[in-house]
């Protein structure tokens, strides 16, 4: 069961620090070794019996790969103040950031684009975009539209994807990977809802015919193929920045880039 964000707070930050150490399924000996401290330092802190810096802290979230937002929660439960702003995305701070995300969707046109947050919600997209809204229930499209969602749901993109097993298994894995190196509960909500869609399995066969899975998508009397990329800002500061991700899609032959250049 994954711990809530109250609970996390009354956690000792040893004993975070131990959950992030078991999900990246690293030993106390490997942790040591690359933060360079002793095996016996790295068990003291996660025990409490010894209480560890603000910068050991960050060394260990860092080689932990702890996501920006839990690294702040760290600070916290080992008394110091959160370093990582968390901007929203629509304030003065983040002018620059939406200039460049917006630049960047408009010279993907006419392919589709969309940025997302950490739990898929779409909060800027191209003109691209009315590919996949389409023919989509109207409850779907309520804000914040969740790309998952609309993609998995059986009243969104689902009724038009012609390889739907293969896609579904696809997300899934690839949002369970998500949920396991976060353990964020919403993200885990999430998960779970989008199992229970209908949509059939992957086969092995299946699997093993695909080096990367495309959206094979039916747009009117022509089906589409499309291949998508994921792209994030590197070495971000702000919680908001670091959990963005642009999604884009690129056709994956001939007949699909001319019918979208076209239409």
């Amino acid at each position: 069961m994954t711990a809530t964000i109250d609970e996390t707070f009354q956690r000792p930050v040893g004993e975070l620090l131990r959950g992030w150490r078991e999900r990246r399924r690293l030993s106390q000996l490997d942790l040591a070794n690359q933060v360079e401290v002793s095996t016996r330092h790295v068990s003291f802190v996660e025990t409490g019996r010894s209480k560890p810096s603000r910068e050991m802290v960050l060394r260990l979230a860092e080689h932990l790969e702890v996501p920006l937002r839990d690294r702040n929660q760290l600070l916290l439960a080992g008394g110091y103040a959160p370093i990582y702003t968390e901007a929203s995305l629509h304030s003065p701070a983040m002018l620059a950031i939406r200039a460049a995300l917006r630049r960047l969707l408009k010279a993907h046109e006419p392919y589709p684009a969309l940025v997302v947050d950490r739990w898929w919600n779409i909060v800027e997209s191209n003109a691209g975009i009315a590919l996949f809204t389409e023919g989509v229930s109207a409850e779907l499209l309520k804000p914040p539209i969740n790309a998952l969602r609309l993609t998995l749901h059986p009243d969104g993109l689902a009724q038009r994807i012609g390889n739907l097993p293969e896609v579904r298994a696809s997300v899934l894995t690839g949002l369970h990977r998500q949920v396991v190196s976060t353990a964020d509960p919403e993200l885990q909500d999430l998960y779970d809802e989008l199992r229970q869609y209908s949509g059939g399995e992957r086969t092995d066969l299946a699997a093993a015919a695909e080096v990367v899975v495309p959206l094979k998508l039916r747009h009117g009397d022509h089906q589409l193929s499309l291949l998508t990329t994921i792209a994030t800002f590197g070495t971000p500061l702000d919680v908001t920045v670091s959990e963005l991700m642009i999604e884009s899609f690129f056709p994956a032959d001939e007949m699909t880039a001319e019918y979208l250049r076209e239409n």
